[in-house]
């Protein structure tokens, strides 16, 4: 790099000159407070990034166009908080705070509170937790029937997929009736006869693995999920929840089977437009289960039991409200082995 030699130039003619950029700067910026179209223009020039205004509406176009919100998210306010923009948003009737850092680059669904403010944060994050009141009025606006049917659709490797069935598996676990009105659904594409993930063949084959125990095997399905979920160990797994090795290793390699099945989820993958692992769906609409109190035991049963006419017994129940592990974790909560928060409302969505 250069060196800047003043050597020889007068000081007081050298502060001076300081002391015009200064005056040209300031004039710079009140003439762009007043020209709108002048504005961003300078703001580049000086080196600053795009206002609050604009990096909210970036990101509420972010939450949308991938559907990461489960409905359509609008912005409310925007404002400043510990260096970060505050981006208070609106999803399903029900408000929600976001952050973003000032240079626009990065979305931060929610955000751990690290200072004791005298509550307990022990499972809370900047996204407020929705009220009774509110869990009650997301309820009410969900079309009922008599045969509800809840389904996630998730790839097998992603941490926040992975949360939801691990939610969703402790709560088959603690109302077993629950099994009925809810499944799991896969994201992919088929290429010749050949299924395809996000994340890799490993993905779409462990995906493959658990369509054809779903669609055959149906009474280990949840056994099954809940002990891969731990660490991945697909054989022990296997072996442990009694699944019949012989008749899944057929499934998979029949094309008329495993991939015909994997067919049908894809297609109903692009029929409901889902872009992120895991996406909630419920009478042909996106659901989210934010609205509902997170990616736990209970807000799957609230979220089931909302779309009934007349609730079954099991809707009195009261089910883990502890959010769910993301990615791979020998138990139901706390952080899984990936390191992601979990309670942070993230999705995996394929690479743009």
């Amino acid at each position: 790099m250069a060196n800047f030699n003043i050597k020889g130039i007068n000081k007081n003619t050298f502060f001076i000159g300081i002391a015009v950029i200064g005056v040209l700067l300031v004039g710079g910026l009140i003439y762009a407070n007043s020209n709108p179209e002048f504005s961003s223009s300078v703001s580049g020039f000086l080196g600053f990034g795009m206002s609050n205004q604009k990096i909210a509406e970036k990101a509420i176009n972010y939450i949308n166009d991938n559907g990461l919100a489960g409905s359509t998210a609008s912005l409310v306010n925007v404002s400043e908080e510990s260096g970060l923009v505050k981006i208070k948003l609106e999803i399903g009737g029900n408000q929600f705070d976001s952050y973003a850092t000032k240079d626009g680059k990065l979305l931060f669904p929610s955000v751990l509170k690290m200072e004791d403010d005298g509550a307990d944060n022990s499972n809370t994050t900047a996204s407020t937790q929705p009220t009774e009141e509110e869990i009650q009025a997301a309820a009410a606006a969900i079309q009922k029937t008599d045969n509800p049917m809840l389904e996630a659709y998730v790839v097998s490797r992603c941490p926040f997929g992975l949360q939801i069935q691990r939610a969703m598996a402790d709560a088959v676990n603690s109302a077993p009736q629950l099994a009925q009105y809810i499944k799991v659904r896969y994201m992919g594409n088929v290429s010749g006869n050949t299924i395809t993930a996000m994340h890799g063949d490993a993905e779409a084959q462990e995906n493959l693995r658990q369509i054809c125990i779903r669609d055959e095997q149906a009474s280990k399905y949840w056994s099954y999920v809940a002990c891969q979920m731990k660490s991945g160990d697909t054989a022990g797994c296997e072996k442990s929840t009694g699944i019949d090795s012989a008749k899944l290793s057929a499934c998979m390699s029949d094309t008329s089977r495993g991939v015909a099945y994997a067919k049908e989820d894809f297609d109903l993958e692009k029929k409901y437009e889902v872009t992120g692992s895991p996406t909630l769906i419920l009478g042909d609409n996106k659901v989210a289960e934010f609205n509902f109190g997170g990616r736990t035991s209970d807000a799957v049963k609230t979220i089931v039991c909302a779309a009934f006419n007349s609730q079954p017994g099991f809707c009195s129940q009261t089910l883990n409200t502890a959010s769910a592990a993301s990615s791979f974790s020998e138990t139901y909560a706390g952080a899984g082995s990936s390191g992601n928060s979990g309670a942070g409302g993230a999705n995996c969505a394929p690479a743009q």
